[in-house]
C-alpha cells in the first residue's frame, strides 16, 4: 500500500462509523490524523482506542466552529495533506410527514452542505498555496443519483454536494489538489440512528475505498451499488455533459502549484 507516513489528514464526523474506520486506516499507515465530532464523549472513546488519534469538538453545522476548527486544524496539521468531509447526519422522515421546526430541518442542510463547503473554502486555499501534493474527498451517496424518498433533504443536500464537487475539481484542475468524492452505498453505521444499520458491512467498505482513495487515480469512488456499471454509465455522461457546458463560459480558477501529474 502506498505510504502515508507524511500524510496529515483533517476527517470531519470521525469519531464513529466511516469517518473512524478511514482514521483507523490512516493512522495505521503512519499518517497524522485529527479528526472531529460533536460529542466530546464519543471523541474521548476513538482517542483511547486509537493511540496517536488527534480530537477536536466542532459541530459543522455552525458557522463559527468551522472557522475554529481551520484554524485550529491548521495550527495541529501544519502540512495538512489531506480533508475529508464526512460529517453528516439523516433525517428519516418523507416530506409529507415533516413537522419539525425549520431550525430542525435547517441543522441537517448545514451540517451536510454548508459545513463542507465552508470548510473547504477555508482550508483549500491553505493547501493550494503550501505547493504540496493534497486531497479533498467530500462524502456524497448514491442518493445523491437516485433520490431516496425516506431522506429527502438529506438525498437532496447530497446531490448539491455532488454538483458542488465536479466544480470544486474544475477550479483545482491547474493545482496539485485532486478532489474525489467518495460514494457510499447504505453502510452499517448509526448515521440515521439506533437501529437504523443496515447497509454493508464497515469495515469491508472502508478497506475497499481507503485502498482506492490512497493508490488509484479513481475521482468517483464507489462500493457495491454505487461502483455498478450502470452507476458508472450515468456519471459518464454527467461528464462529458459538464466539460461541454463549462468551456461555455470561462471562470477563474485557483492559482497555484503546477498541475497535479
Amino acid at each position: 500500500m502506498t505510504s502515508q507516513e507524511h500524510a496529515q489528514v483533517l476527517i470531519t464526523g470521525g469519531s464513529v462509523g466511516i469517518g473512524l474506520g478511514l482514521a483507523q486506516r490512516y493512522l495505521a499507515a503512519g499518517a497524522r490524523v485529527l479528526v472531529t465530532g460533536r460529542e466530546e464523549a464519543r471523541l474521548r472513546a476513538a482517542a483511547a482506542s486509537h493511540p496517536g488519534l488527534l480530537t477536536h469538538v466542532s459541530d459543522m453545522g455552525s458557522p463559527s466552529a468551522r472557522e475554529a476548527l481551520a484554524r485550529d486544524a491548521q495550527n495541529l496539521l501544519p502540512n495538512l495533506s489531506v480533508v475529508i468531509n464526512n460529517a453528516g447526519i439523516q433525517r428519516r422522515v418523507s416530506l409529507a410527514m415533516d413537522t419539525a421546526s425549520w431550525a430542525e430541518r435547517q441543522t441537517e442542510i448545514d451540517i451536510l452542505l454548508a459545513g463542507p463547503v465552508h470548510l473547504n473554502s477555508l482550508l483549500v486555499p491553505v493547501m493550494v498555496n503550501s505547493g504540496r501534493t493534497g486531497m479533498v474527498v467530500n462524502v456524497t451517496s448514491g442518493g445523491a443519483n437516485i433520490p431516496q424518498p425516506f431522506a429527502p433533504v438529506y438525498s437532496a443536500c447530497k446531490a448539491a454536494l455532488h454538483s458542488y464537487t465536479v466544480t470544486l475539481r474544475h477550479a483545482l484542475c491547474d493545482t496539485r489538489i485532486a478532489v474525489k468524492e467518495l460514494i457510499p452505498p447504505a453502510v452499517a453505521t448509526k448515521l440515521a440512528g439506533t437501529g437504523a444499520t443496515h447497509g454493508v458491512p464497515l469495515d469491508e467498505f472502508c478497506d475497499a475505498v481507503f485502498t482506492a482513495l490512497v493508490e488509484s487515480d479513481e475521482l468517483e469512488i464507489g462500493f457495491g451499488m454505487t461502483a455498478t456499471d450502470a452507476f458508472a454509465a450515468h456519471r459518464d455522461i454527467q461528464r462529458e455533459m459538464f466539460k461541454g457546458f463549462a468551456a461555455r463560459f470561462p471562470v477563474k480558477t485557483y492559482a497555484g502549484a503546477a498541475k497535479r501529474v
